[in-house]
């Protein structure tokens, strides 16, 4: 993550236009860019780290719930259905990981190498990497399927849950700290000009 926030403010710094402090050749370094490249920089780590928090905080299978009922209060078509496809999604990250890594060595073993070399080369270096893992991939899918057929799911239709959520107090608080927090980053926008 970290190519990508440096990426991210080093094309800020010379892509935005504005009260030029040094220039070379086609390259120009702006004030406003470097505002701009530390301002969005700290939104992708920010958002990164708020991201895990609440993925360390919350089981996947409680966020996955909550959201399919926010959604159905929303009145939004297929909740169950986006609720399951982020459920299995979240489920096998980890098994997408464990399997590139076996994936990996086995490449490694028949004497690949995923370390030497400049950017395109291990780019290249990744190819046979990739189609054992989408084929993988793609096998798991057909097995869960298939698994899901022959138990004859049918999505939410007369769904029963082992824990029903409830509004408490707690999500009460949480949901006004985070109202607040909301009106303060509008407010401040819309009278600062961030």
């Amino acid at each position: 993550m970290w190519l990508l926030f440096i990426l991210t403010m080093v094309l800020n710094f010379f892509m935005t236009s504005g009260t030029v402090l040094w220039r070379w050749r086609f390259l120009k370094l702006t004030e406003e860019g470097i505002a701009r490249g530390v301002f969005m920089s700290a939104r992708l780590v920010l958002l990164l780290n708020v991201t895990a928090l609440l993925t360390l905080t919350t089981t996947p299978i409680l966020l996955t719930d909550g959201l399919e009922r926010i959604m159905k209060r929303c009145f939004i078509p297929m909740a169950h259905e986006l609720a399951m496809m982020m459920t299995i999604a979240l489920r096998f990250i980890p098994t997408l990981i464990d399997e590139t890594e076996r994936i990996m060595k086995a490449q490694m073993a028949r004497g690949a190498d995923f370390e030497t070399g400049g950017l395109i080369a291990k780019a290249r270096s990744l190819i046979p990497l990739l189609i054992p893992l989408f084929v993988s991939a793609f096998r798991r899918a057909d097995e869960l399927a298939m698994a899901m057929e022959a138990r004859c799911y049918r999505g939410g239709e007369g769904r029963t849950r082992l824990r029903q959520l409830r509004f408490t107090g707690r999500d009460a608080a949480a949901f006004a700290f985070i109202a607040c927090f909301m009106a303060i980053i509008i407010a401040d926008r819309f009278w600062f000009g961030a």
